[in-house]
């Protein structure tokens, strides 16, 4: 594909045995208003009905593709990532797991307000906790508070201070629209991060350095599953350790960057100090439970 006919908007699906929502998943991309993008679908190693769904869309249309690591290997969501922007030629970046959905006006919305100020490397808004999917109720679907004004831009640090809090709606996968040479500048996915945090490692590197419009729309609809180990203690061991490992990895990666901003110094310090007394809290109620 030549410059001149790429796409402005590369969107790009992860999937690891999703047979069950990937259809609908691609079928909301497919549904948008604005119609100039690609779909590039990353199977991760897949070993379910996966690949066919996907063969049968990229026969209906010309714009989807599907690409897999090599021998079909499970490489994790981040590699995953970074071989679909490998492999995307569009201007804008846009994840889409393939549980998710997007709404039919994401890509229209958000290209208008990225487009309208060319200091913007990303855009945002409101996710929305899905869980009618299930129950049928729309009374069961969410919000989770912005943090900030919504319907203006933001210079660091003060989104990535939010993020460090992790009280407030961060940037979700399926949420946001990214400029393609701004999430290669920041390095990209961390591949070390296969399935937890992968995502705010990548939002923290990006939300330290550039400009971001926050807004209160609603583009995207994050599919809530249960867990019925979410509630135990050691099941929850695991997850803090990998985010006290994502804090970490966050600030070596700024001091490898020369980003020295004292207020992300002390956000950074602060949520690794609240990690670090959970997850001591957390062993020392498993320990007594024992």
């Amino acid at each position: 594909m030549t410059a001149a006919s790429s796409p402005a908007v590369s969107a790009i699906i992860i999937c690891l045995n999703g047979e069950t929502f990937i259809e609908e998943a691609i079928e909301s991309v497919r549904n948008q208003t604005f119609a100039d993008w690609e779909l590039i679908v990353v199977d991760d190693g897949s070993t379910d009905g996966t690949a066919g769904i996907v063969e049968r869309a990229t026969q209906s249309d010309a714009r989807i593709r599907m690409v897999a690591h090599p021998g079909n290997a499970n490489c994790g969501m981040s590699a995953s990532r970074n071989l679909g922007m490998a492999q995307a030629t569009g201007r804008y970046i846009a994840f889409l797991d393939a549980d998710d959905i997007w709404l039919p006006h994401k890509t229209a919305d958000q290209l208008a307000i990225l487009s309208a100020d060319p200091e913007l490397a990303m855009v945002y808004g409101r996710t929305e906790m899905w869980h009618s999917w299930r129950t049928g109720r729309r009374s069961d679907d969410f919000f989770y508070d912005l943090g900030v004004a919504p319907g203006q831009a933001y210079n660091p640090p003060a989104l990535f201070n939010l993020l460090m809090m992790n009280r407030y709606q961060s940037p979700s996968s399926c949420g946001t629209l990214i400029r393609h040479d701004v999430a290669q500048a920041v390095g990209g996915f961390d591949p070390e991060f296969r399935g937890m945090f992968e995502d705010q490692v990548f939002y923290a590197r990006l939300l330290a350095q550039y400009k971001v419009h926050v807004d209160d729309q609603c583009w995207a609809r994050y599919r809530q599953h249960e867990n019925s180990h979410s509630s135990q203690e050691m099941a929850r061991i695991p997850l803090r350790r990998t985010h006290l490992r994502y804090l970490r990895a966050t600030e070596a990666y700024l001091k490898s960057r020369g980003i020295r901003d004292m207020s992300m110094r002390r956000a950074l310090k602060r949520a690794q100090w609240y990690m670090r007394a959970k997850l001591a809290a957390a062993y020392l109620r498993s320990a007594v439970g024992r």
